[in-house]
């Protein structure tokens, strides 16, 4: 095992040295800051602040103001009381979950003008990081020690109990919302032990209205220029003496140990810009084979099969408010990565990705001839065949996914047993056990009819779906219950369709009423919901065990591919991958120019809403009260020095998904604005960094507060924060 050791230090030692290298690209590890000399090479860029003062494991720093928000996004503290701003569409399934037709947030907006009027939200958390260790040696030991093979140590099954027996260990046992998190960096040649404290009180605050939260909607998602206000507001909220709590009316806003100031001197071209968050997903290390695997295995399957559910639900929401507030949010989260997915395909074409990687891949050869190196010689022709084994099963497999555990909703899939244990209880005359399963099977049913669920929307996508899927794919990847339709329905996708949303167990409250007032294993083997659901479960895990052991040696090819990278760059450090873990981006405040004869701005302001303005588009909708508020442009002290009102800017700045909310910062680690999207040119992004067009969009901190206090009327909030001028 003494090659675990050469390996660890080689990629310490790429990660150790200056390089006066551009600068813009990395979502760099907090902890490597010092050791990757990135100090330097911020200061270079605009950086004022001390680096210590942005993360140190000794002391309170920048770090301590930032966390995860919900499932997916990042959310900073920009008071002492726990405040928190994020993205109006991190905010919006919170936002979907407190409205109805009656109290329309998503049309009219939320403005809490107390404490008392915030709302809980459950369900939602916040997420701090507490502490970050290295466990690479550890990791590397269990290896030598054969405790765990070199495979297996990527597994979470591994990690998991790694990140238990730490807990296990630390002065931080039985502390109220601490958890830990063992993750593989650098493909695994690095590993990390996160530990995170969560709070699980967290109300509502405020919101714009989606006419300012999303506006542009579809339209002007991934686009430049960008006028949309993306914010929204949430507050944590703790027991008296701070810990993490279930909601509770005696719970207290949380006193927090650091938040942001924020600043309204202004940003020019040129100025540092600097963003702490948790992107989410990034693949940099792809090779060629595997890009195209992602376009024509994950992106096509993604961008057909959401297009045709997408078309049926902007139909029935445009013509229903009731269906409108039920599909908003399932809506907006399939719409935004179709059109990423769209836009990635467009951008590896346009930008030469594909060109990019077998120039690298040829540099890697010469390296790897020239170092004498076996295994870094053979790695990219076994990664070749790796992608031809996994291509169609790939594609199947997300067809799959897209087709019966995205799109389609009406499913007993996640209570198969409970069916099962019911049917055994009754040939068994197992009274109790009957009864348990019946209980579980209530939950079931009112898990698919929940209050964002529409039996008919379900059914009108389904009849598309489901011959879709069986168009896509070969007859071996179809689940078992389309020989139903085959010979049952003859064929007819509408007659089983029908079938099954009318006349099964699961269909209606009628149907499974009468079902549960007298079970029987007859009328459960003849049920259609029962047999589709099976079907569903079975040929999902044929598929994903197919595609788990064409596999293989993959996550060990990666391993020795991204460190023999690592070599080849040094002494240029490399950034890992994203993996919705804590990381630091810096760049600048800057324009670009898409096309020849295309220049565009690096901000935006208030007058291009009223330019793009359509009241007969939903997605351009505007206010009458910030039509008001332009008119007589009343922007108090939050305007440009020309009297405009600034909304968007652009920043050099490396995001993927999961950065949405980052707050993005100058030189002094104050705050100017809320990261909230990418640019459609450089989508491809996530798989190649490009410097000349790879922007962040962001949401200007001033364009945030005036809609606060002069639309919302959240003076409150504004006195809460710390605002330098």
């Amino acid at each position: 095992m003494k090659k675990l050791k050469v390996l660890a230090l080689a990629l310490a030692l790429v990660c150790a040295v200056f390089s006066p290298a551009k600068a813009d690209e990395g979502m760099w590890l907090l902890q490597l800051m010092q050791e990757q000399n990135l100090a330097d090479r911020m200061k270079a860029q605009g950086l004022k602040m001390d680096i210590m003062d942005i993360y140190n494991p000794d002391q309170i720093t920048l770090k301590d103001a930032v966390g995860i928000f919900g499932r997916g996004c990042t959310g900073e503290i920009i008071s002492p009381n726990g405040l928190i701003l994020t993205n109006h569409h991190c905010g919006y399934d919170a936002i979907q979950q407190h409205s109805s037709v009656e109290h329309d947030y998503l049309t009219d907006g939320f403005w809490a003008k107390s404490y008392q009027e915030e709302l809980p939200t459950p369900g939602l958390t916040f997420k701090f990081v507490d502490r970050i260790v290295d466990v690479t040696e550890k990791v590397n030991e269990d290896i030598r020690k054969g405790k765990v093979s070199e495979a297996e140590s990527f597994g979470s099954k591994y990690l998991k109990k790694l990140a238990a027996d730490e807990l296990k260990k630390s002065d931080l046992k039985g502390k109220p919302g601490i958890s830990t998190q063992a993750l593989p960096f650098y493909e695994g040649n690095k590993f990390y032990l996160f530990f995170i404290k969560t709070y699980s009180d967290v109300r509502m605050v405020a919101a714009p209205p989606s006419s300012i939260g999303k506006f542009g909607g579809e339209t002007d998602n991934w686009m430049w220029p960008r006028h949309t206000g993306d914010f929204s507001m949430f507050r944590i909220y703790a027991d008296k003496d701070g810990n993490p709590a279930e909601y509770s009316a005696e719970n207290v806003p949380l006193k927090v140990k650091k938040h942001l100031t924020i600043s309204l001197k202004g940003l020019q071209e040129g100025d540092y810009a600097m963003i702490m968050g948790f992107p989410g997903s990034t693949s940099r290390y792809l090779t060629e084979s595997e890009v195209r695997l992602r376009m024509e295995g994950i992106n096509v399957p993604r961008i057909t099969v959401r297009e045709e559910r997408q078309n049926i639900l902007r139909k029935e929401m445009a013509a229903s408010d009731k269906v409108r507030i039920q599909y908003a949010s399932k809506f907006a989260g399939s719409s935004n990565y179709w059109k990423n997915s769209i836009g990635m395909n467009k951008a590896i074409v346009d930008n030469k990705v594909l060109e990019t990687k077998a120039e690298q891949e040829a540099k890697f050869a010469a390296f790897a001839k020239e170092k004498q190196n076996a295994d870094y010689a053979a790695v990219v022709g076994k990664i070749d065949e790796y992608v031809k084994r996994v291509t169609p099963l790939r594609t199947q497999l997300t067809y799959f996914t897209e087709t019966f555990r995205s799109g389609i909703e009406f499913t007993l899939t996640s209570k198969m047993e409970a069916l099962q244990d019911l049917a055994t209880a009754l040939q068994k005359n197992k009274k109790k056990d009957v009864e348990k399963a019946i209980a579980t099977l209530k939950e079931a049913y009112a898990d698919i009819h929940n209050k964002d669920y529409d039996h008919e929307v379900d059914r009108k996508v389904a009849k598309v779906l489901l011959p879709l899927y069986a168009e896509k794919v070969p007859s071996e990847a179809l689940p078992d219950f389309y020989q139903t339709v085959k010979n049952a329905f003859k064929g007819d996708y509408n007659a089983y369709v029908d079938a099954l949303y009318n006349n099964s167990i699961f269909a209606n409250e009628k149907n499974f009423n009468a079902f549960i007032e007298n079970p029987t294993v007859e009328a459960i083997n003849k049920d259609l919901s029962a047999e589709y659901a099976a079907a569903v479960s079975k040929k999902y895990k044929e598929l994903a065990d197919k595609l788990d052991q064409a596999n293989g040696d993959i996550n060990l090819l990666h391993k020795t591919y991204v460190r023999g990278l690592c070599e080849m760059y040094a002494p240029t450090p490399k950034a890992p991958d994203a993996n919705f873990t804590i990381r630091l981006t810096y760049g600048n405040v800057k324009a670009y120019d898409p096309k020849d004869g295309v220049h565009y701005k690096y901000y935006t302001t208030l007058k291009g809403v009223m330019e793009k303005e359509d009241p007969n588009n939903p997605e351009f909708v505007v206010p009458a009260k910030l039509k008001e508020l332009y008119a007589t442009k009343n922007y108090g002290r939050y305007a440009l020095p020309n009297g405009e009102m600034p909304t968007c800017f652009l920043t050099t700045n490396d995001i993927t998904g999961g950065n949405s909310g980052s707050p993005v910062m100058n030189g002094n680690g104050e705050l100017i604005g809320a990261a909230f999207d990418g640019n459609w040119e450089s989508l491809s992004g996530d798989i190649n960094f490009d410097n000349n067009l790879q922007r962040c969009i962001a949401v200007d901190i001033r364009y945030v507060l005036f809609i606060v206090e002069k639309l919302g009327g959240c003076k409150n909030l504004i006195d809460e924060m710390t605002i330098v001028e």
